[in-house]
């Protein structure tokens, strides 16, 4: 049947009216360069960049968050073309794409940012404890109605810092309710070493207190029938003792690492010493830690220390014991013939020596394995046991501390049995 005429015409019309689509043959090659396209390159749009702004954590309370910036125009201006574009450009263009689709993927410089991110959460995940520490000791302090311009400069820096927690603010807090104890918290020193132990004063009293009757008792028992014959040397012995007995406790007792950083001009020895825990056997605190290397130096350091304050107690003690010696015979003449005085620089150099080694290791183990170590974790609740037993192995400590004394001065020769004349 044929069509009207009028009909094929509009027909015809409107088929030519519409488009020819057009077909565009792409070979496979290798994505990056496509040399048969017939338009310019430079009319593509650039690839896109997605990126994902993040958000880090500060490592310690206080500090600022580290906010994301917004992308670079270049950045944003490309972000709407890349998927239309989808792998069409240069080479330079096709470079710059994977090399930013590999920071996406954490493998370039995206990665090494990751990378970068992770160090810093490493760090707080370290500072993580000291952070914590001084979180707590804030809030403690804020408990206590307290600021912390109140402490002292030391213990605040600490806090502030991390590196003591609100246990410590606690015990300090409890330990100025002792007008006492709150005028010797004034000393940096007894501050480090109450906030350690809190039962110091007390090792300190019974040390002090046995002083006297253990000294005397070991020289009664090592010289018999001697005794009153050498009661010169014998007075000698506990006159040094008592001077030197504070400081064998003061010097080994555990401490709270209050001291502030050396400048950065100190040497690398005094460095190394002011790493060093003051007892060689104590337990480290507020997430510190020391090296075997370390521990020595505490021994070497406080050795040291004993070297000095047992050859200036001894000078004091063998002195004032040539002083009675003097007196005596001036008094009787009869005893100028039996008074003998004392070497009083080669006594003293060998009690400092004998402080430096056999004290120091003695008083060392003492406060920091027998007491810290074993006694107060077992006797923490029980004050007044562990003070007592305290007093047990301090009172048994003098006790060999002394016999071993008189066997080593007479050793070296600068004292003398009298055994020879009883015969």
């Amino acid at each position: 049947m044929a069509l009207p005429p009028s009909s094929s015409a509009s027909s015809l019309s409107a088929a030519s009216a519409q488009p020819t689509p057009l077909h565009l043959h792409l070979t496979s090659r290798a994505p990056g360069r496509l040399p048969l396209l017939h338009f310019s390159r430079a009319a593509l749009p650039p690839p896109l960049r997605a990126r994902i702004p993040r958000t880090n954590l500060p490592a310690a309370p206080g500090t600022p968050l580290h906010r994301a910036l917004p992308p670079p125009p270049s950045a944003s201006a490309s972000s709407s073309s890349s998927i239309a574009g989808g792998g069409f450009g240069s080479d330079e263009a096709d470079d710059g794409h994977n090399h930013h689709g590999g920071d996406g993927g954490g493998g370039g410089e995206g990665g090494g940012d990751d990378g970068g991110h992770n160090d810093h959460g490493g760090e707080g995940g370290g500072d993580e404890s000291p952070g914590d520490a001084r979180g707590e000791a804030l809030f403690v302090l804020a408990q206590l109605g307290r600021k912390l311009d109140t402490l002292p400069s030391d213990l605040a820096a600490a806090i502030e810092s991390g590196r003591i927690g609100g246990d410590i603010v606690s015990r300090f807090s409890e330990l100025e309710a002792n007008g006492f104890i709150k005028w010797l918290l004034q000393f940096e020193g007894f501050r480090e070493r109450l906030l350690a132990d809190e039962l110091f004063l007390t090792k300190l009293g019974i040390e002090c207190v046995i002083g006297l009757v253990a000294k005397t008792a070991a020289e009664l028992q090592k010289r018999g029938d001697n005794f009153f014959k050498e009661i010169e040397v014998v007075i000698s012995d506990v006159v040094m003792a008592i001077v030197a007995d504070v400081m064998l406790v003061y010097l080994p007792a555990p401490t709270i690492g209050l001291k502030p950083p050396l400048a950065r001009n100190a040497s690398a020895i005094a460095n190394f010493f002011s790493s060093c825990p003051d007892n060689a056997f104590q337990i480290a605190l507020a997430g510190r830690s020391f090296t075997l290397v370390q521990r020595l130096g505490a021994f070497v350091r406080n050795a040291a220390k004993l070297l000095a304050v047992g050859t200036t107690a001894s000078f004091i003690g063998t002195s004032v014991t040539n002083t009675v010696l003097k007196a005596k015979a001036v008094v009787n003449k009869d005893l100028e013939d039996e008074v003998v005085e004392i070497p009083v620089v080669q006594t003293s150099v060998a009690y400092g020596v004998y402080m430096a080694i056999s004290s120091n290791l003695r008083y060392q183990l003492l406060a920091g394995v027998i007491e810290q170590r074993i006694l107060e974790p077992l006797l923490h609740n029980q004050k007044l046991l562990l003070s007592a037993m305290s007093f047990i192995v301090r009172t048994g400590n003098t006790f060999l501390g002394s016999l071993l004394w008189i066997d080593y001065a007479r050793w070296i020769g600068v004292q003398k049995a009298h055994d020879h004349e009883e015969a």
